[in-house]
């Protein structure tokens, strides 16, 4: 059973869903973090599914009152304007993280985040500002530095998972994100999966022409991988 949970950044309302495992403050909590839709279906039932996995599961809220795009020009207004502000975005992700990990009464060691797109974009700042969170895993993320991170040692563990093909991710930023992540001394992960391109995760994704589409092997191998390096972090 689902639960709404509030916490705010000023004046703004975020609205998280914590589905909670049957021992809430003996399991870890997994974050999950949306694509430039928002705090979508597709968000709470990947958080859902960590109850399957043995975990807590918190939607994370970016734009405020739960709200998400109904169309894609929606979409990517909602994403830029907290895209364009990185500071701000880098406060709400450690907020969410404060927020799950204080409601469920477990510490950071037992937490970890997903994200999706948009959502693999936040998780990786969230490792990049300092996080103490265990680990972070990005699908088809975004890989762009938010460029007032430079210089920090990363403890968390990452995990990229990222279509080879993707559009929006080219290979330069692929390995501009490796550089990156071994000067911050981070252990580090980037699986590619050939023949993918962005959003390769969701079934709704059937753009081809716009490099997304959903690729049902890269979404169950990548599925596997998450939930192997969750079992280790967690180990």
């Amino acid at each position: 059973m689902s639960e709404k949970v509030d916490y705010f950044d000023n004046d703004i309302r975020l609205e998280g869903v914590l589905f909670p495992a049957d021992h809430p403050d003996e399991s870890p909590i997994v974050l999950v973090v949306p694509t430039y839709a928002g705090r979508d279906d597709f968000t709470l039932e990947k958080a859902e599914k960590m109850n399957q996995l043995g975990y807590s599961g918190f939607a994370v809220d970016m734009y405020g009152d739960g709200k998400t795009g109904s169309t894609p020009e929606e979409n990517m207004g909602l994403m830029q304007s907290v895209l364009d502000d990185r500071v701000l975005l880098q406060r709400r992700i450690n907020l969410a993280h404060k927020t799950a990990i204080d409601k469920v009464g477990v510490d950071a060691s037992d937490s970890a985040a997903i994200g999706f797109c948009f959502g693999g974009l936040c998780v990786l700042d969230l490792a990049r500002s300092g996080s103490n969170i265990s680990g972070v895993v990005s699908f088809h993320g975004l890989f762009t530095p938010p460029g007032n991170t430079d210089g920090n040692t990363i403890t968390t563990k990452v995990l990229a998972l990222h279509g080879n093909d993707d559009p929006m991710v080219p290979h330069d930023a692929v390995n501009g994100l490796a550089n990156e992540l071994t000067a911050a001394k981070a252990d580090w992960q980037i699986h590619a999966y050939g023949g993918t391109t962005h959003a390769f995760t969701n079934p709704l994704a059937n753009s081809p022409e716009d490099g997304m589409a959903f690729n049902e092997n890269a979404n169950n191998r990548s599925w596997e991988t998450m939930s192997n390096f969750l079992e280790e972090i967690f180990s």
